[in-house]
């Protein structure tokens, strides 16, 4: 399958790979909840750009830029129930590493949500969406 960056797949495909196999704090009402590690590096790793951070109170966040544009796949977290955080007012852009943002994360995390995105990103691209 040859990936090609498009936010508004990129988007659906997440919010059916995430689970509570990708984050543990996971919830039905509020997918993007603790997957922002994750989401980042996977991102990443498929479709390159540089992988970004903004500290929240005593945590990072994670996000990636594309073109000088930064991109935040789990932003619905800071506005779905259950929300942790509110929503940055700006962000830091600190540049930072898989290792950054893998740290405290388990590799099983990451394998099932690369595993879940590229599954979904299939069923996009055979059903034409």
């Amino acid at each position: 399958m040859t990936l090609t960056y498009d936010e508004a797949k990129i988007r659906r495909a997440l919010s059916r790979a995430w689970s509570l196999d990708t984050a543990v704090q996971w919830t039905a009402e509020n997918p993007a909840l603790g997957q922002c590690n994750v989401t980042a590096v996977v991102i990443q790793e498929l479709y390159g750009g540089a992988l970004l951070r903004t500290r929240l109170l005593d945590v990072w966040h994670y996000y990636n830029r594309f073109d000088g544009a930064r991109v935040d796949f789990t932003d619905s977290q800071f506005s779905s129930p259950g929300a942790l955080f509110e929503a940055p007012n700006s962000y830091d852009d600190e540049q930072a590493t898989r290792s950054d943002a893998m740290t405290g994360i388990p590799e099983r995390e990451y394998d099932a949500l690369k595993a879940g995105l590229l599954a979904e990103l299939g069923k996009q691209l055979r059903s034409g969406a």
